[in-house]
């Protein structure tokens, strides 16, 4: 996630201008444990309620499609009117139930960890490069 936000703001293999984009699990104050915080699994979603605008999008990583901070920041999303992409593996899980028919999903076909985080990050370079196209007119 990290790597895919640094790309959106940084440039992928064009040089075109940055794009807004951050990681919800590289700010490590925000992720430390708040005295009284009733769910860990809140973490994310928090951080989508506090800085999340109707047209955001969230793009997910979940292998099993069933971790609950992903469930929660995808339920936040929803909340907030924010489009979803999720890259998930195995089935779906969860998470495929919870997506609305203007959301993506993009199911690895694999059900072993190693593979499913293999074709994310495939697929989040696809998505640099159809995003680097799509902004300068290129055709690859």
């Amino acid at each position: 996630a990290r790597r895919f936000a640094a790309q959106l703001v940084n440039g992928f293999e064009l040089e075109r201008p940055s794009l807004a984009a951050f990681a919800l699990s590289a700010d490590a104050s925000t992720l430390a444990p708040i005295a009284g915080d009733p769910s860990p699994a809140a973490l994310f979603s928090r951080q989508i309620l506090a800085l999340g605008q109707p047209g955001d999008v969230l793009l997910t990583l979940s292998t099993s499609g069933d971790s609950s901070r992903i469930v929660d920041a995808i339920q936040a999303a929803q909340e907030r009117d924010m489009r979803i992409i999720a890259l998930t593996g195995i089935e779906g899980g969860t998470v495929a139930e919870l997506l609305g028919p203007e959301d993506i999903h993009l199911c690895a076909p694999a059900d072993r960890t190693a593979r499913i985080q293999e074709l994310h990050l495939l697929i989040l370079h696809c998505l640099c490069d159809g995003i680097d196209c799509l902004l300068l007119g290129v055709e690859d």
